[in-house]
């Protein structure tokens, strides 16, 4: 397997378009700009409404209406926070929705700097609202985060997770291997549910679908 030099940038975009992502919605910041400068690169096109609260509801809207899971990008402390509310919502009604944010840089010192407006933990804060939320330490493992997350999205209840890469391993280049992809599952979310073409068929499937049975129970007889 041929390793490539990939920035954690990069491999964040990288892994989610392997899997046919090919719009996301966020708010470009100072702390994930290496994210964005990849985007259009792979062909990801971007929203970005007024603020992270925004995007979380905007790819959950975008999940619900294509079946497909809806990615987000958002920068670091309040502005994860203001995404909680999108997370949890999705949660809540087992959308798709994938969440990448920049984090603490790997060796940052676990006393308090106020470095990235800092907050206890990242991670902490979003498991409460998400189905997993997974720091990466690695580049490599960026991918196999965002396999883990469609393979969630394609073979359980689709909810929504969240994925932080600490802010030095986004412009760090590191050898990854080929991405990896989720498993080929069933009959998914958005395959039977929200996809323009079941939409369109939901009329003519109901009118052809066969009428309720009625059960006639006989009154009962006194003697």
């Amino acid at each position: 397997m041929a390793s490539t030099l990939l920035t954690g940038g990069e491999a964040v975009v990288r892994a989610p378009a392997a899997h046919g992502v090919t719009q996301a919605f966020g708010t470009p910041g100072t702390h994930n700009l290496e994210i964005y400068r990849h985007l259009a690169v792979y062909g990801v096109a971007h929203v970005t409404p007024r603020h992270e609260q925004g995007a979380g509801y905007a790819a959950d809207g975008y999940a619900r209406v294509t079946g497909r899971p809806g990615v987000a990008i958002t920068t670091t402390g309040p502005a994860l926070l203001k995404i909680a509310a999108a997370v949890g919502q999705a949660y809540s009604d087992s959308v798709p929705l994938l969440v990448a944010s920049p984090g603490m840089p790997l060796r940052h010192p676990r006393q308090s700097t106020g470095l990235l407006h800092e907050m206890r933990s990242r991670t902490e804060a979003l498991r409460g609202v998400a189905a997993f939320s997974h720091r990466v330490s690695t580049v490599e493992e960026i991918g196999a985060a965002v396999a883990r997350a469609f393979t969630l999205f394609g073979s359980e209840r689709p909810r929504p997770v969240h994925i932080e890469i600490p802010l030095d391993l986004l412009e760090t280049a590191e050898p990854v291997g080929d991405v990896r992809i989720a498993a080929p599952a069933g009959p998914t979310h958005g395959e039977h549910a929200g996809t323009p073409e079941a939409l369109a068929a939901a009329p003519n499937r109901d009118l052809a679908a066969p009428g309720p049975t009625v059960i006639t129970v006989p009154e009962e007889t006194t003697g």
